[in-house]
């Protein structure tokens, strides 16, 4: 009896074996997963979910070898590297590749986003609908975004008055929109803010907020203004060799975490996001503003040429911007009656 129970037993390994990764004595099937940003960090963080979920919903036919820190591919190469095959995944950020994502720019686009959560399955279900063709050489695995940018700060900020000629770090649209609003932005390495911050070369930065506590921002900027102007769009995506390559049973559980991994890794950025906001209050002083209706209307007054601007590239792509931007607006509410703002 015991040798009879021994033996189903093994015969139910082999057969659970042979469904996820094609065949038990193959051993397991190892996969480099690439990153930009240092390892605490969420992008990181999310990769290092996706990677104990894959290993565990796989019994281990899947082994998934992680790069953080730019140590394989860096954020300007990614795209490019993980097409070429050397890695078999990566994790990039849009935003560093100019032109060449029009439907995802449009997160980047200062529309009050309240959450990560919410702009990550905004941008989810959009690239669902749209199948932009310049994914069309990839597998996409998960989208995510950030957490809304918003001003942190040495000076109170309490109204647009007084960001007039301030000196902030910011990178990208964050950019263009401190422009438009009459303040003066300052292009470096998010690495070497906070020596900037501390010797006053900036007095500030436009960012989303878990940078606070993660570069101990808090420490210098003392204030915070909630402006939720926009967010960068993020994406994993995989060879498609090394997809057409998985057995069946590891394409199911890949395509199976898709959505999961970009609704937790949105909800994950959130709590960092209020973790960070908590210990700035609490261990550093740091004051909350917020503008007033009558500022962000003007904001939004100021910034509405960038909507503008970003619907005529788009159309110039092929793509119908009108119908995309009404989208992610319909999106956004259907997801913030949801999750909450």
């Amino acid at each position: 009896m015991k040798i009879a129970k021994f033996f189903g037993m093994f015969v139910a390994a082999c057969v659970l074996g042979a469904a996820v990764a094609g065949s038990a004595a193959a051993g397991p099937l190892t996969l480099s997963y690439a990153n930009f940003p240092p390892a605490p960090t969420f992008p990181c963080v999310q990769m290092e979910r996706w990677k104990a979920e894959v290993e565990k919903r796989t019994a281990g036919a899947v082994e998934v070898q992680t790069y953080p820190g730019g140590t394989l591919l860096g954020a300007k190469n990614m795209f490019d590297g993980v097409k070429q095959g050397m890695a078999d995944i990566g994790c990039l950020c849009m935003s560093y590749q100019p032109g060449v994502f029009p439907l995802t720019t449009v997160l980047e686009l200062p529309v009050n986003f309240t959450s990560s959560t919410v702009a990550s399955m905004v941008l989810w279900d959009l690239w669902e609908k749209y199948q932009p063709k310049e994914f069309a050489g990839v597998k996409v695995l998960a989208l995510f975004a950030t957490a809304p940018t918003n001003v942190m700060s040495r000076v109170p900020v309490k109204g647009l008055a007084d960001l007039q000629g301030l000196e902030l770090r910011a990178s990208g649209g964050a950019s263009k929109v401190l422009e438009r609003l009459g303040a003066v932005p300052v292009s470096m390495p998010m690495s070497e803010t906070p020596e900037a911050l501390q010797k006053n070369l900036v007095k500030g930065l436009l960012s989303s907020l878990e940078v606070m506590k993660d570069f101990k921002y808090a420490e210098t900027c003392k204030y915070v203004t909630m402006t939720n102007f926009q967010t960068y769009p993020f994406a994993v995506v995989m060879n498609r060799d090394s997809w057409n390559g998985l057995p069946d049973g590891v394409k199911k559980v890949f395509d199976e975490l898709r959505r999961e991994q970009s609704l937790w890794t949105g909800q994950y950025m959130d709590a960092h996001v209020k973790e960070s906001m908590d210990w700035s209050r609490k261990e550093q002083g740091v004051e909350v503003f917020s503008l007033s209706d009558a500022d962000l209307a003007a904001a939004h007054g100021k910034l509405e040429p960038m909507i503008a601007a970003w619907k005529e590239r788009v159309n110039k792509a092929g793509l119908p911007a009108d119908a995309i931007y009404g989208a992610a607006l319909e999106l956004k509410a259907r997801y913030e009656a949801q999750y909450g703002k």
